[in-house]
């Protein structure tokens, strides 16, 4: 009897609820006000010029996971492209970061959600147990019951920004335009950095690339149905931040979501600050509990994690890596709430690692794509080479990890096995189909 797998079951409008739900974050609270009391209207500028960034990225890995449609992701390109030591690293890498993130997210999400509900530290920190929880239990239930909450997740949200946008045309003004820049435009180079993060999420979706039902053509169309919708959103809402000068203050810049709707509605801006926070953690963990796991499960059929991670129930979850990648996160909350931390102290470990990740699976772009995708790729790695000083990265952490993860390669390592050896124990990446060929 055949063991079980993997399940192609991903259609595109749910491929598109997971790539909302793992790119509009809790940024979305709060960056359109930041970016616009730092630079003023001319904020917009920087979102703009943000998105259109974002592009390559985007479709560079959009075309990987077509080509290369492998529950790996990110590591599956860079061992494709330089081997299977520097896939491994990358693997570790990135699931340790979006491990930890999910910690970051649902502390994020409780935080917002109990300063406006009067909730104390103590139920906080349950709160973010509990969406945690949620995603966890939704995945053990199998990628289709993830994929139909995560409509709803993502559909609520998006609903939402653009009901924001909408209700606040009647309030728009030309006069909260000018002056445009008043800090400069200097200073809207420096929002551009902080805010380009809000676009990052691309890459987890590649992890579930092999359960899209047809990857060749399913993962690029819903990459360029999100990219379309996560502009439209994004961008909408700071217009409407703008043109209704909805910013300015710390009290104001947190609940500019809730209080465009208020303004519109009416009704308590702190309670729609908190149904909307805990909608957007619930749906980012969600998205990321099932795109880690399958890099667990990837990993681990891969001789460069546990061999437990790689068992697949027969519902096709890789249910212990769905529990690992949930416990890791739970104990990330208890840790956090023993030794007093909050989120903004977890945010040194993704800040690290993401966009290593990220210049590494462009420059295997750069390496495997041909044509257009070449060129893409190109620009997406001079885009990451460009980030790299303002991201964050503490070189301590991914040379201690890099370290760790080359170890624990060494040590599993079969005695004569090599690493072209290696390399070919995932047939599915091994050759690129001739449909993903022609995409290019």
């Amino acid at each position: 009897m055949a063991e079980p797998s993997l399940r192609r079951s991903i259609t595109v409008t749910q491929g598109v609820a997971l790539y909302v739900g793992a790119i509009v974050g809790a940024g979305v609270l709060l960056l359109p006000a930041l970016s616009a009391t730092r630079a003023g209207p001319a904020s917009i500028v920087a979102w703009t010029f943000d998105a259109v960034l974002g592009i390559p990225l985007a479709l560079t890995l959009a075309a990987l996971a077509s080509r290369y449609p492998n529950a790996g992701g990110a590591a599956t390109f860079v061992t494709q492209a330089f081997g299977s030591a520097a896939g491994t690293v990358i693997g570790w890498f990135y699931f340790i970061a979006a491990a930890t993130a999910q910690t970051l997210v649902a502390l994020t999400g409780a935080y917002y959600a109990s300063s406006y509900l009067g909730l104390s530290r103590a139920v906080t920190f349950l709160l973010a147990g509990l969406i945690l929880v949620i995603a966890t239990v939704a995945n053990l239930r199998g990628i289709k019951v993830s994929s139909r909450l995560q409509l709803a997740f993502a559909g609520t949200v998006a609903a939402m920004l653009l009901l924001a946008l909408l209700v606040s045309l009647p309030r728009f003004s030309a006069a909260n335009w000018t002056p445009f820049a008043p800090h400069g435009m200097g200073e809207v180079g420096s929002v551009a950095v902080v805010i380009f993060f809000a676009f990052f999420g691309w890459e987890a979706i590649t992890h579930l690339a092999e359960e899209f039902r047809d990857p060749v053509r399913d993962v690029p169309r819903s990459t360029m149905i999100s990219v379309g919708i996560i502009t439209l959103l994004y961008v909408g809402v700071v217009v409407a931040t703008i043109s209704t000068r909805t910013y300015g203050t710390d009290a104001v810049n947190r609940t500019v979501i809730a209080r465009l709707l208020a303004n519109g509605f009416g009704g308590p801006a702190g309670t729609m600050t908190a149904v909307i926070a805990l909608l957007i953690s619930l749906g980012t963990a969600n998205a990321f509990v099932a795109a880690t796991s399958r890099l667990g499960y990837a990993l681990a059929r891969d001789k460069a994690f546990p061999a437990p991670l790689a068992r697949v129930s027969a519902r096709g979850v890789p249910a212990v890596s769905v529990l690992v990648v949930g416990g890791y996160a739970t104990l990330g909350v208890i840790v956090g709430y023993f030794a007093q931390w909050g989120p903004e102290t977890l945010l040194v470990v993704p800040n690290s690692l993401v966009i290593i990740t990220f210049l590494a699976a462009m420059a295997a772009g750069v390496r495997l794509l041909h044509g257009r995708a070449r060129i893409l790729a190109g620009i997406g790695t001079g885009l990451c080479l460009a980030l790299i000083p303002f991201s964050g990265v503490v070189v301590v952490i991914p040379v201690l990890i890099a370290a760790l993860a080359l170890l624990y390669r060494r040590w599993t390592k079969r005695p004569g096995a090599s690493d072209g050896d290696e390399e070919q124990q995932n047939p599915p990446a091994a050759e690129p189909s001739a449909a993903a060929h022609h995409q290019e």
